[in-house]
């Protein structure tokens, strides 16, 4: 095989799907203007809000596919929520300020905690998912997932206040429920019993009530899997059943210590 058909054969098969990757950067630089028009003081508000406009359109020409709905209006339907959208923010920094005696200022919240970061991306990404605006929230949480380690899946249904501690390798589902007030540590999985392409429309993912507290690496699994309210799962806890409300949940590790005399 020679060079020039090496080449025609690339071309072929890289059409198969017609990817184009400008869809990728501009997602993410889009999602960074999103962050600091939102939260940084420098940041013109007014200014940026055009150029989002102005970047949101062309999104919408690499990504937006369906006739039936008009993409060009999702961003006026956008463009109202996110007042609300920072006011839930402000209430998830608060919570980790309160929740967390590591943490020094509000500042230091906003601008340096992972799950924050994580948690603020994937509300800004909700509101596109709820639209059905394709492939951006998807890429945004993706982005937010590169950076901080931290997998929220856009179609999840987060309530208010909710901290995540660390961060790194929490995973929540597509069809996860959580509500208000909810504090999940590291390496907590919140996934489906199983997968199989034919539950793409099911609840596969379990339902977290208000005040829980799920501490390190527990994994809970299942759409009808529900940890009721104010209870308590512990680290590497493996959870399929439901929860009653005020429980505590632990899993006990057999540990063995075995000295060695130096006589």
């Amino acid at each position: 095989m020679n060079k020039q058909e090496i080449i025609n054969q690339l071309k072929q098969h890289k059409k198969q799907p017609y990817l184009d990757y400008r869809l990728k950067s501009k997602s993410e630089e889009f999602t960074d203007i999103l962050f600091y028009t939102l939260f940084d003081t420098n940041t013109p508000v007014e200014e940026n809000l055009e150029k989002l406009e102005t970047l949101f359109s062309e999104l919408v020409d690499l990504a937006c596919w369906s006739t039936v709905k008009p993409c060009s209006k999702i961003w006026e339907r956008y463009l109202t929520q996110l007042p609300y959208i920072l006011e839930k923010l402000n209430l998830d920094a608060e919570a980790i300020l309160k929740c967390d005696p590591a943490s020094l200022s509000i500042e230091e919240v906003y601008m340096a905690y992972p799950g924050f970061y994580a948690i603020a991306i994937y509300r800004l990404a909700h509101e596109f998912y709820k639209e059905g605006f394709p492939l951006l929230p998807r890429l945004m949480t993706e982005y937010a997932h590169r950076q901080t380690g931290v997998d929220i899946n856009p179609g999840a249904r987060i309530g208010k206040s909710f901290f995540i501690d660390h961060a790194t390798g929490v995973v929540i589902g597509e069809t996860a429920v959580i509500e208000d007030h909810v504090k999940v540590y590291q390496g907590v999985t919140l996934g489906a019993l199983y997968v199989d392409k034919s539950l793409q429309q099911v609840k596969r993912h379990p339902t977290i009530a208000s005040n829980v507290t799920i501490y390190a690496n527990a994994t809970i699994l299942g759409g009808e899997t529900v940890i009721g309210e104010n209870s308590v799962i512990g680290g590497n806890a493996w959870v399929t059943a439901s929860v009653p409300a005020n429980s505590t949940v632990f899993h006990t590790p057999e540990i063995k210590i075995k000295t060695v005399s130096n006589a």
